[in-house]
C-alpha cells in the first residue's frame, strides 16, 4: 500500500479528562505499528485522530497532557470511535459538545468504543441502552451505583455488542486493539505490532479478566519466604490446583515439612488453605460474572459441581446456588483473608 491509497483502519480518537494514559497509548501505538513497515510510524494501512471540540490539551490521570490533531470531524470519516475514560470522581469528563458529538457518531452508524470508564461516558450518553457493557472488576461496584438499570460484565476483557465495543480499559486496551488490527489488516500485521511491543498471546474477548490477588494481604504477613512461595504458587494455579507435594518439590521440601512450616505461619494446612482460596476465587466469579455454577466449579479447580458444592457451603455456610439468587446490587469488595476455613461458616469472604 502506497501512502495515498485509502487506509483499511481508521479511528478517531476522543480522551476524557484525567483520561488513563497507558490504556491509550497501548491502543494508539497498535495502530502505529500496524500502519507501515518496521518501525517507521507513517500512517498509512491505519489512520488515527485525537480529536477534541477546542484546542486545550486534555491531561491524564497521570499529569501528562496530550494536545489533540483535530477538532470533531464528520463520524463517516471513520471506521470507529473510542472514547478513553480514566478517573471517575474528578469532575467533568467530557464537555457537552463532545456528547453532542457521540450521540450524531452513533445515529450516523459508527462504532463507537468505550475503554476503562469511556463506558461510563456512553452509558451517561444514552448510547448502551440494551447493549452489554464491559467494566473493569475494580469500577464494577460504582458502574452499579450509577445506573442500577444495567448490568455490567466485569469478567470479560472487552464485549462487541453490534455497534458498540467497550472495554474493561488498563492492558485490555492491547487485546481490543490486536482484535480491531487483525479484523481488518490480518493476524500477521497484528501479531507484528505485538512483537515490537514485547507483549505475548493476545487475550480474546471473551477471555477473563485477571482476578484480584486473593492472598496479597496474607503473603505480606507472612514471614517464611517459603510458605510465601507457597501461596503464590497455589494462587497462580486456582484452575489445575497443584498436589501439595509438587510445591513441597519445587520449594525443596518435605510435604511434612512443608506442612509443619504452613501450620506455624497461617495456622491450617496447606491442603486446606488451598481449598478455600479456591472457594473464595468461586465466591468472587459468583459475584462478578454470568458463568453458571458449573463452569465456576470447573474454572477454580474442582472436579464437579457437585463436589463444589460440598466444600462451598461448608466453608461459608450457603451454597452457591443461594449466592446467586441474592440481589447483585450489595457492595462487593475483598475483606481479609480468613487464617482458617473451618472457622468460615456463615462469614462472608466477599462482602
Amino acid at each position: 500500500m502506497t501512502p495515498n491509497e485509502e487506509p483499511a483502519l481508521s479511528v478517531g480518537i476522543v480522551l476524557a479528562e484525567n483520561f488513563t494514559l497507558s490504556a491509550f497509548s497501548l491502543f494508539v501505538d497498535h495502530l502505529r505499528l500496524a500502519a507501515d513497515e518496521g518501525d517507521r510510524s507513517r500512517p498509512i494501512r491505519c489512520r488515527w485522530s485525537v480529536m477534541a471540540s477546542t484546542d486545550d490539551p486534555i491531561r491524564a490521570s497521570c499529569g501528562i497532557s496530550v494536545s489533540p490533531t483535530t477538532g470533531l470531524v464528520d463520524p463517516k470519516q471513520f471506521d470507529y470511535i473510542a472514547i478513553f475514560g480514566g478517573l471517575l470522581h474528578a469532575g467533568r469528563q467530557i464537555n457537552s459538545a463532545t456528547v453532542a458529538y457521540l450521540k450524531a457518531a452513533a445515529a450516523a452508524g459508527t462504532p463507537l468504543i468505550g475503554v476503562c470508564t469511556g463506558s461510563f461516558i456512553l452509558v451517561r450518553a444514552g448510547l448502551m441502552t440494551g447493549r452489554r457493557c464491559c467494566v473493569s472488576w475494580y469500577h464494577r461496584q460504582d458502574f452499579l451505583d450509577e445506573f442500577p438499570t444495567h448490568t455490567p460484565v466485569a469478567d470479560r476483557m472487552f464485549i462487541v455488542d453490534g455497534d458498540r465495543i467497550t472495554c474493561s480499559g488498563g492492558g485490555g486496551a492491547a487485546d481490543l486493539a490486536t482484535w480491531l488490527v487483525e479484523s481488518r489488516l490480518g493476524r500477521a500485521t497484528a501479531q507484528k505490532a505485538r512483537h515490537v511491543m514485547l507483549l505475548g498471546r493476545a487475550r480474546k474477548a471473551g477471555d477473563m479478566q485477571p482476578h484480584p490477588p486473593l492472598s496479597e494481604g496474607l503473603r505480606e504477613e507472612v514471614s517464611d519466604e517459603r510458605v510465601r512461595r507457597a501461596l503464590l504458587m497455589m494462587e497462580q494455579h486456582l484452575s489445575d490446583p497443584m498436589p501439595i507435594n509438587e510445591i513441597a518439590d519445587r520449594l525443596r521440601l518435605s510435604t511434612r515439612q512443608l506442612e509443619r512450616l504452613f501450620q506455624m505461619a497461617v495456622g491450617v494446612r496447606p491442603a486446606i488453605f488451598y481449598r478455600g482460596l479456591r472457594v473464595r476465587y468461586a465466591r468472587w466469579l459468583l459475584d462478578h460474572s454470568s458463568r453458571s455454577v458449573t463452569e465456576i466449579a470447573l474454572e477454580a479447580g474442582f472436579s464437579d459441581c457437585a463436589h463444589f458444592s460440598r466444600q462451598f457451603k461448608a466453608m461459608l455456610g450457603y451454597s452457591p446456588t443461594v449466592l446467586r439468587t441474592r440481589s447483585r446490587e450489595k457492595a462487593v469488595g475483598i475483606v481479609p483473608f480468613v487464617r482458617n476455613p473451618g472457622q468460615a461458616a456463615g462469614v462472608r469472604v466477599f462482602d
